[in-house]
């Protein structure tokens, strides 16, 4: 029977996960070098190499259950393996796991049993050794509502944007995924204007300032031209404040309010937003390689 030290040492050499490191162990009587051709042989030791690959592709989704959701995104390397049903599975088991597990803590998220009792962690280095792409949980956030309130939803048809909204009260769901849609074609950054990130807002009207100056304005008109342009650019990046799509003559904040609601939480995710994507020169690759050769 393999020990926890020697399960552990194996782990980290490998990234395989506990039950494998544990069978490979077992399968040659506890030797660390057999153990780990043991699990290179079967393609489990892969997943080492991808530790450090970049996994901008894959799927935004969102699982609702009662009165908790999770919007969550879920990654591989490329569009190729986002279409495959293995990793789509997967993808549709951690959020199920997500939304039950009780977590807002990715660390602690990733050691949730999925239904094949592997933890979220072991089971994406599993598919990454399978399927020779890193697979990854990115991020994700756990919300609830109470029971007069309703959650509106729209994951796009391509997987790869999702939005989650909190109404402040029950009403017709088409309704609400209507505002779930127009958020997710719009992309507004915040709710509303108190929601707003003061670090983020401070930097955007020093530049608005700065191009004001720069544009010749009087200086002592600069603050009024400013303050206006940030009530522009508010307008744009907030969710109530947009035009709703289907009636501009309105707000998203007005549209809701006929209906008598109003949107508490607003979460939308995009696949690889944020994530510097590595793009790759073939051509350049190929001569790189043949350089070496010679």
């Amino acid at each position: 029977m393999a020990n926890m030290e020697l399960i552990k040492k194996l782990r980290d050499l490998t990234q395989a996960g506990v039950m494998d490191a544990k069978k490979a162990l077992e399968a040659n009587n506890d030797d660390i070098d057999l153990a780990i051709q043991w699990l290179r042989e079967k393609g489990i030791a892969k997943a080492a190499k991808k530790a450090n690959a970049i996994a901008t592709e894959g799927v935004a989704n969102v699982v609702i259950d009662g009165n908790l959701a999770v919007i969550y995104e879920f990654n591989c390397e490329t569009d190729f393996s986002a279409a495959n049903q293995n990793f789509l599975d997967l993808a549709n088991d951690v959020g199920l796991t997500l939304v039950n597990g009780g977590y807002n803590d990715i660390e602690k998220a990733l050691t949730l049993l999925t239904s094949d009792d592997k933890t979220i962690d072991e089971a994406c280095k599993e598919l990454t050794s399978k399927i020779g792409e890193k697979i990854s949980l990115r991020r994700f956030e756990l919300v609830s509502k109470k029971d007069n309130e309703m959650f509106a939803y729209y994951q796009h048809s391509n997987k790869k944007i999702a939005v989650l909204l909190v109404l402040d009260k029950i009403i017709d769901e088409a309704v609400g995924k209507d505002i779930a849609m127009h958020a997710a074609a719009m992309a507004p950054k915040f709710l509303n204007a108190d929601q707003v990130d003061q670090e983020w807002l401070a930097n955007e009207t020093k530049i608005l300032r700065e191009q004001t100056i720069a544009e010749g304005k009087p200086v002592e008109r600069a603050d009024m031209i400013v303050k206006g342009r940030v009530n522009k650019l508010l307008s744009e990046v907030t969710l109530e404040a947009q035009p709703f799509v289907k009636d501009t003559s309105k707000t998203v904040k007005q549209h809701l309010a006929t209906y008598g609601a109003a949107s508490i939480v607003y979460v939308r995710y995009q696949v690889g937003e944020g994530i510097e994507k590595k793009v790759v020169d073939f051509a350049a690759e190929v001569a790189e390689q043949m350089k070496k050769q010679n």
